[in-house]
């Protein structure tokens, strides 16, 4: 159920576009936590209106991220911390494929997961933070048929061209979603370096297309 949850909401961003594409957005003055809750309640309500999006349809969520997930994420900076030291070493054609390879991977694993959003509802907690913080942490209770779930958003505040607050780690029952990842990928840059964990997540993600796309599975190890 955990990881049901936490696969919901990470690919529920997906689901939004079309609502943050009928309306302007001053992301740059929207508070953490109202961004999260906003996004989250018209995110529900595109799943409940996209029959592709609730069949775990892989192209469609993938398209939705590229358009209007993206610019609400700094998945540079989750992928580099999920690579951890190696992301230094890494070219940068290395790291444009790790991070295309690695999305890629997030949303074929987690898609068959969006057919399970629509029985869920949510709630935002108080925001612990002060004016001045630049990253901070927007706790949500997810509740479903189950016992309810925390989930949590790692944000940080950016500055220039698109400023404004950005999710870079997700937090669900006390595991962060890059520190899973992060020491399998190390496992795989020792054995076999960059180039290794970049064909490693190649041939998962070429495994994940010919499978089922509605079966949710825990990350694999190597």
């Amino acid at each position: 159920m955990n990881r049901r949850l936490l696969a919901q909401w990470l690919l529920a961003l997906a689901a939004s576009a079309s609502v943050f594409a009928a309306m302007p957005v001053h992301a740059a003055d929207e508070a953490p936590d109202a961004l999260i809750n906003r996004v989250t309640k018209e995110t529900l309500d595109v799943i409940l209106a996209d029959p592709a999006v609730q069949a775990g349809d892989v192209s469609r969520i993938m398209a939705l991220v590229d358009e209007k997930v993206m610019p609400y994420v700094n998945f540079q900076r989750m992928t580099a911390s999920a690579v951890g030291p190696g992301w230094r070493q890494a070219t940068p054609e290395q790291r444009k494929r790790l991070e295309t390879e690695f999305k890629t991977l997030l949303v074929r694993t987690y898609s068959g997961a969006m057919s399970q959003a629509k029985n869920l509802s949510f709630s935002v907690k108080p925001l612990r933070a002060a004016p001045e913080d630049k990253e901070v942490i927007v706790r949500t209770l997810i509740k479903g048929r189950g016992d309810p779930v925390q989930l949590d958003y790692r944000l940080e505040k950016t500055p220039g061209a698109g400023a404004g607050w950005k999710v870079f780690n997700l937090n669900v029952m006390g595991v962060w979603l890059v520190d899973t990842y992060r020491s399998q990928f190390a496992e795989e840059i020792n054995a076999k370096g960059i180039d290794g964990l970049i064909a490693t997540l190649t041939e998962r993600n070429k495994a994940n297309a010919a499978g089922p796309s509605v079966k949710v599975n825990k990350p694999a190890k190597g």
